[in-house]
């Protein structure tokens, strides 16, 4: 047995057939004609005109015409299965099928999560054993420092009311300040709050970096100083508040 193809003489569909029957017949438009004539129209369909009739479904009529699914609808199976499966009483179970997709094919193994989980919390173990160190070393610096930073002012003789003395200290080893004050500074006077912050810091940290930035705000001035000097820059007058009782 093979099969052929045609062409309908009433739609110009493609036809299927088996090359043993003398008739064909189109699943379309339930046209029947024979085989012969099909395949001819197939060959030249130019030099044909088709009607495009409309043919009644005969009940119980033999057919014509061949089919061959590509696919069984698997998803639809698999839930009849399933149906079946669940409505036994007894413990037979029903034989596997190799093309259907259960549950446990999509399931990861169960070694596979725990590996996974483990990987994960040793992953955060890592970061927290690195991270929570430099988080309390900066944090026991800063507090140590923040302690004593008066002296940095008495000893360069500032003289500002210290309502007015805002300070900011951060970096992992505490090497940025910024200082606003309510009064103007000399270039002196900024140069030995950057030494006297520096020395403070040394002493609290137990050595030099050397790698200490500060900026100090006054009305008029912006002071930015390094280790490798000081850069002035002439700005509009900085609007100073006064804390609040809760910022004090």
């Amino acid at each position: 047995m093979a099969t052929k193809q045609g062409m309908c003489k009433n739609c110009g569909s493609l036809v299927m057939f088996d090359d043993r029957d003398e008739l064909c017949e189109c699943v379309f438009c339930n046209c029947v004609f024979p085989s012969e004539e099909a395949v001819k129209i197939l060959d030249n369909p130019e030099g044909y005109e088709f009607k495009n009739e409309k043919f009644e479904k005969q009940e119980g009529a033999a057919k014509h015409y061949y089919s061959n699914p590509v696919m069984p609808d698997l998803v639809e199976k698999a839930v009849q299965r399933d149906m079946v499966s669940k409505s036994q009483t007894n413990s037979v179970k029903l034989k596997a099928n190799e093309f259907e997709i259960s549950p446990n094919d999509v399931k990861a193994p169960k070694k596979l999560v725990i590996g996974m989980a483990a990987g994960a919390a040793a992953l955060v173990a890592i970061v927290v054993a690195i991270a929570l160190p430099i988080y309390l070393s900066r944090k026991s610096l800063t507090d140590a420092i923040t302690t004593d930073i008066d002296s940095i002012f008495t000893a360069s003789g500032i003289t500002t009311n210290y309502d007015y003395k805002q300070f900011n200290i951060h970096g992992i080893s505490c090497q940025y300040v910024k200082i606003g004050l309510s009064d103007g500074i000399s270039d002196d006077d900024a140069k030995n709050l950057y030494s006297n912050y520096s020395k403070l810091r040394t002493d609290k940290r137990g050595n030099d970096s050397g790698d200490v930035e500060m900026y100090i705000y006054t009305p008029d001035t912006i002071y930015f100083i390094t280790k490798d000097g000081v850069n002035k820059d002439v700005q509009p007058a900085l609007e100073i508040i006064e804390p609040t009782e809760e910022s004090k």
